[in-house]
């Protein structure tokens, strides 16, 4: 939560002064806090946005995974995969998507252990909506470029894929044959 008033320094700036007199190079822990501390802002700007949807930002990369999907529809497994949650946070996200109507579960005709999610009417009316509203804060980067923002992206993904969050390398051409089948896999 940001001060009612800002202060008057940058509280990390200060804090990389004096890790770097006393512990050592402070690069590694200015960036890390800074990150954590962008996080905060760019969480309580996005939700913001989309509460205005009745929605939370978990639901809303829901809805839009399924906006996506080559079929209309998902397995619940695969969107755990997708969003890189653990099964009962996509159950309670679609439980919850499902009650205010935006989604509905539905069998999968081919497997019958598998249960498939579908956006209704009402869930791309929302998605619309919302989409707006995030694209016009610009998911809380205001303070960025377009340019530095993709400058941002590129050196997260770099910090994501040393984690072994993902391993394929990344794609950013959308007219590459390979980037067309990652979307194509949706």
């Amino acid at each position: 939560m940001s001060p009612a008033v800002p202060l008057s320094f940058d509280p990390i700036e200060r804090a990389a002064e004096l890790w770097g007199g006393r512990i050592g190079d402070p690069t590694a822990m200015a960036a890390v806090t800074n990150v954590m501390r962008v996080q905060q802002i760019l969480q309580r700007e996005v939700d913001a946005a989309l509460a205005r949807h009745g929605i939370t930002f978990a639901r809303y990369e829901a809805l839009v995974l399924l906006s996506f999907a080559r079929t209309g529809r998902l397995a619940m497994s695969v969107m755990g995969r997708r969003l890189q949650l653990h099964p009962t946070s996509v159950t309670n996200i679609v439980d919850r998507l499902e009650g205010d109507k935006l989604v509905r579960r539905v069998p999968d005709a081919g497997d019958r252990r598998t249960t498939l999610v579908e956006l209704t009417a009402a869930g791309h009316d929302v998605l619309a909506a919302a989409t707006t509203t995030v694209i016009g804060i610009r998911f809380g980067l205001a303070g960025l470029t377009p340019a530095q923002a993709r400058t941002l992206t590129d050196l997260l993904t770099k910090v994501r894929r040393a984690a072994g969050d993902f391993r394929q390398a990344p794609t950013h051409d959308h007219h590459h044959p390979e980037a067309r089948r990652n979307v194509a896999r949706c």
